[in-house]
């Protein structure tokens, strides 16, 4: 297939495809569906071997937040029955992590539901990020704990924190349509303070919120655009509760295509398959592997995930290797704060042209079975998952 050959090309030249090329692997049918995952393995394999990151997620603070996102289950007005606790202690936070990290993460990403944090709130995490790190000697640190303010991206950094976490989630036009509590503008501010601190970035999206095609490729551009060193792929979990509870629009074959759509346009960075995996790609999982360089072992953060266990197996299994803390993640040309300011994602060029609209995905059966709300690990007095 020419198109897949053309993006091939442009992955391994750290070239932008065009809106109509992202497109199109969106539109891609099943019977091409392997040839999409072969071409995308090609650049992911080349950029990052047969290495998979894992990373671990650490709740510090669950529900409780005034913001109204609505694909989130610690959304404001929330019915949903999660786990409800205020802050966890840093010693606890660090009991926490070291399960993660005894399973082989080398990343834990500190997350606290709310707006924002308060200078308080940093102070706290700063406690946090240095008990986890005397603990564990090389150990990354990523920070997820809402919109910043001026300063503290500053103070996160001096306090240890490797990286900051905040999505995009969804397109620019769309964004108002799924939160009014802030806009995307908040967000891309937030990024733009995580790169001008000297963290690395990451940021991301959700899948199956019910967007087109075209906003999906939007929102990839747009981060292609920040320029986060990775790039997290949320499949909506509908969560019972949520104003998206009835959003089951994700095939496994849609997942798929929509990471080799990601690899394409963000060839050199870390794409990680993060929340919904195992709801929505379901026994397709390995596959994901030739696409994704990293991805999320155990629970998420208010939902259960795969035994972490049975995440090694899968990727054994599939002919990869977990990345050790002695490996670098990113190409040697990312390393040190990633590409040229607005250069993109993997490209020091700009743009793309207008795109065509896609064809639409087919709805995918509800597997509300595969919904379990956390009862296990940060918060409980029950063991984690790891």
């Amino acid at each position: 297939m020419d198109l897949l050959n053309t993006l091939v090309d442009k992955g391994l030249r750290r070239e932008l495809p065009t809106r109509e090329e992202a497109l199109a692997v969106l539109a891609t049918s099943d019977d091409d569906l392997l040839d999409v995952v072969a071409a995308a393995g090609k650049v992911r394999r080349h950029w990052f071997g047969r290495r998979v990151k894992l990373n671990y997620l650490v709740n510090l603070k669950s529900g409780l937040c005034p913001e109204d996102c609505s694909y989130c289950s610690q959304r404001l007005g929330s019915s949903t029955g999660i786990l409800k606790y205020t802050w966890l202690k840093p010693e606890q936070a660090s009991q926490a992590a070291a399960a993660g990290l005894a399973g082989g993460a080398k990343r834990v990403c500190l997350v606290a539901s709310g707006r924002g944090p308060t200078d308080r709130d940093v102070d706290r995490v700063a406690g946090t990020i240095k008990a986890i790190k005397e603990q564990n000697e090389g150990v990354e640190v990523c920070a997820c704990l809402g919109l910043l303010s001026d300063g503290q991206a500053e103070r996160l950094r001096e306090a240890g924190a490797d990286a900051y976490n905040h999505n995009l989630n969804t397109s620019e036009s769309t964004y108002g349509d799924i939160t009014t509590t802030h806009t995307y503008a908040d967000r891309v501010d937030t990024v733009n303070k995580a790169h001008a601190a000297g963290l690395s970035a990451c940021s991301g999206l959700i899948a199956g919120m019910g967007e087109s095609d075209e906003d999906l490729v939007d929102v990839v551009y747009s981060l292609r655009e920040l320029d986060p060193d990775s790039v997290p792929v949320n499949f909506l979990i509908p969560v019972e509760g949520t104003p998206l509870a009835k959003e089951w629009n994700l095939t496994p074959q849609r997942c798929l295509r929509i990471l080799a759509m990601v690899r394409f346009v963000c060839p050199d960075v870390e794409v990680r398959i993060a929340g919904g995996r195992e709801v929505h790609l379901r026994t397709m999982q390995p596959l994901a592997l030739h696409l994704a360089n990293s991805i999320f072992l155990g629970d998420y953060l208010t939902t259960e995930g795969q035994a972490g266990k049975a995440d090694l197996e899968m990727i054994a299994d599939a002919g990869f290797e977990v990345e050790g803390a002695d490996q670098v993640t990113l190409p040697e040309h990312r390393v040190g704060g990633g590409c040229h300011e607005n250069a993109g994602c993997g490209s020091h060029e700009g743009g793309g042209v207008c795109g065509t609209t896609a064809a639409a995905a087919p709805a995918n059966e509800a597997r509300t079975d595969l919904v379990a709300v956390r009862r296990r690990g940060a918060g409980t007095d029950l063991a984690p998952n790891a």
